[in-house]
């Protein structure tokens, strides 16, 4: 089986500098330490870091996320899947979920070679996303955003509002445990953002950038970069000096860290699974989920995004059905 060791996966990923964020070795030795054990295997030039959540009984769960599938070894190559299935087995997953890295109507999301596999109604990664376009000058990504969002980056400017980079983990969890609590969302331990920024900052693909105001921290994010791409994951605020729109200048910094690092698109990561309409026709009537997000991240005039449809490959179709029963319980619920 060609299972290869951290450092082989390492040099596997120089020659694919554009490989997705979740495929790093620094994601998966993340997850390492939250429940997760990774396990890469490459073919040729088909590669995947395969993630196993261990389950009562010796049973587990993988999950695959945006494997490195170059185009022109989409169709041919079944060795990846036969060595896939040997190594679920193995570990006696009842299913593996994957997610492709491709968006909706990418043929690379909808090759022939998934047609084993069920079409997933569940993901985990967020399905649709605002992606801006950071190839062009600031001036002209500025340019292309809404007039309000570009009002309110040039107010905190002139209000004397600072960005900088950022180091105090203790103080940024507890900024996104509020943030969380008063939108609604879940956020990570302490140990987690501090992984995550020891992990990824060391190799140059992180950075935690600050908003203060006269030293008061105001708002935080976490930025991610690899190759040219860049991915805003986590960000906070507090519900001080909120006139002051610092989140507004913050996320525009966090864009020219990501420009400057050489990186052409910066995806938002997360917005209402709805088609644009919808979201336009809905953003100004409704705050629940991620609607507020929505509103806030519509404003830096990126495209919306839908990533491909995620699959199942089964393995214990018994067990399968009974988790999808669960999944959907608890959407009903």
């Amino acid at each position: 089986m060609p299972i290869v060791s951290l450092p082989e996966w390492q040099e596997f990923l120089r020659h694919h500098p554009n490989a997705h964020l979740l495929q790093t070795a620094e994601w998966g030795e993340l997850k390492s330490n939250f429940g997760w054990t990774p396990i890469r295997l490459t073919t040729g030039k088909r590669g995947g870091q395969i993630l196993f959540r261990k389950l009562p009984f010796g049973l587990t769960l993988g999950y695959l996320p945006k494997p490195i599938t170059p185009e022109d070894d989409m169709a041919t190559n079944r060795q990846f899947w036969a060595e896939l299935d040997l190594l679920c087995r193995e570990r006696r997953a009842i299913f593996c979920k994957l997610e492709p890295d491709a968006w909706d109507q990418d043929p690379r999301g909808r090759s022939g070679e998934y047609q084993s596999l069920r079409i997933s109604r569940h993901s985990i990664q967020p399905p649709r996303t605002i992606v801006i376009n950071i190839k062009y000058s600031e001036d002209e990504i500025l340019a292309r955003m809404k007039q309000k969002t570009r009002y309110n980056i040039r107010l905190a400017e002139k209000k004397g509002v600072r960005v900088r980079p950022w180091d105090d983990l203790v103080a940024f969890h507890k900024m996104m445990m509020a943030t969380g609590e008063r939108d609604r969302f879940g956020a990570h331990s302490l140990e987690y953002y501090s992984k995550a920024y020891e992990l990824f900052r060391s190799g140059g693909m992180c950075e935690l950038l600050v908003a203060d105001y006269e030293g008061v921290p105001l708002a935080a994010l976490m930025v991610f970069a690899r190759g040219n791409r860049a991915w805003y994951l986590y960000g906070a605020s507090t519900d001080d000096q909120r006139n002051l729109m610092p989140t507004y200048l913050l996320q525009w910094e966090a864009i020219r860290w990501a420009k400057s690092r050489g990186c052409e698109t910066y995806d938002l990561w997360g917005v209402p699974d709805h088609d644009e309409a919808a979201l336009e026709a809905g953003f100004e009537k409704r705050s629940d989920g991620l609607w507020g997000v929505y509103r806030f991240k519509r404003g830096f005039g990126g495209e919306l995004k839908r990533a491909s449809q995620a699959y199942d490959r089964v393995y214990n179709p018994a067990l399968y059905w009974i988790y999808r029963l669960r999944m959907a319980g608890s959407e009903a619920g």
